[in-house]
């Protein structure tokens, strides 16, 4: 289990269907990274996603809609919702979500947004889907972000982008 403190990155980060301002909505550019993120009636996770230099696919606050089926690379941007025991860490929305096979094919990432008021359980939903999905948890932020988060998430994000994304020679 990932233990880095909100505002670390981890070493795949090096230095470091929403349109939002500086998201653009999700086109098929696939020079522009793709974050797909779950954010409740609160809004936090989207204030924060609507600041990145992203494309961005919301997926749906009721868990009685259907989610979309991405078929490209993308990031998930993913609260942490539960219990103190940690039960139920990850929102049903994107549980549904990543039931999808295709869906978790193009999986690439996890940034993960909570609350240090969690404790251990800090981010614990991105924890729990970059094991399960064999991916790397790439940023933790606490609440909507601050401005370091921002930039530090844009620039990992637009390297780690280019790494995953670029053509094998």
């Amino acid at each position: 289990m990932s233990t880095h403190a909100p505002g670390a990155i981890r070493s795949t980060i090096p230095g470091t269907a929403q349109e939002g301002r500086g998201a653009s909505p999700a086109a098929p550019d696939p020079r522009v990274p793709l974050l797909v993120y779950f954010s409740s009636v609160s809004n936090n996770t989207h204030r924060f996603v609507e600041k990145l230099d992203a494309r961005a696919v919301r997926l749906p606050v009721h868990t009685g809609e259907e989610p979309p089926e991405i078929d490209e690379p993308f990031v998930l941007v993913a609260p942490t919702y539960g219990r103190p025991n940690g039960s139920g860490a990850v929102p049903p929305q994107v549980v549904k979500f990543l039931n999808r096979e295709t869906n978790r094919r193009h999986l690439l990432g996890v940034i993960g947004a909570g609350n240090t008021n969690f404790g251990t359980a800090f981010c614990l939903a991105a924890d729990k889907i970059a094991a399960k999905c064999d991916v790397p948890v790439l940023y933790k932020f606490e609440l909507m972000g601050t401005p370091e988060d921002v930039r530090k998430v844009n620039q990992g994000l637009e390297q780690f982008w280019r790494q995953c994304t670029q053509p094998r020679a």
